[in-house]
């Protein structure tokens, strides 16, 4: 998979094969995997003198329905792409619009994964010795992490 910038200040994500869509796909799979949802989890950092109970009666329904549509909008995206490019060779194109939804797609994925695996700083990380699943998941962070940080240096400037 290879990742561009646009002219046009957008992104161009060039899947490879059918394995490159998997991985665009794993973004919705891992930022819904945690048996409670992002919203819940940061309302639930409120403390109850901060007004935790009218956060989570005020913000946390809107925040989960943003986090929803976000999600939403990428995986129609990705599924589109992917149907048009017969699950093969094909691009997949993230326009200055779309940013802000997979920059948060992106971080709702990385934050779950952390919340299950615990990777913590990845300077520290040690890949050797990793269970299969824990390796996958952490090369997927990272992978995440790469695609934010293009959105962030070219497209959300």
């Amino acid at each position: 998979m290879k990742a561009l910038p646009t002219l046009e200040g957008g992104l161009r994500i060039d899947a490879e094969d059918a394995s490159d869509w998997e991985l665009l796909r794993a973004i919705i799979i891992d930022a819904t995997a945690c048996p409670t949802d992002l919203a819940s989890r940061l309302g639930g950092l409120i403390s109850e003198e901060a007004g935790a109970s009218d956060w989570e009666e005020y913000v946390v329904p809107d925040l989960r329905e943003e986090f929803q549509d976000q999600l939403a909008q990428i995986s129609a995206a990705v599924e589109a792409a992917s149907f048009h490019a017969q699950n093969g060779p094909g691009p997949i194109w993230i326009t200055r619009e779309d940013a802000a939804a997979w920059y948060s797609s992106l971080n709702q994925a990385r934050l779950a994964m952390e919340e299950h695996f615990h990777f913590g700083a990845s300077e520290t990380i040690q890949v050797e010795g990793m269970t299969p699943e824990r390796q996958a998941a952490f090369i997927r962070s990272k992978f995440y992490c790469a695609i934010q940080s293009l959105l962030l240096e070219f497209v959300m400037k």
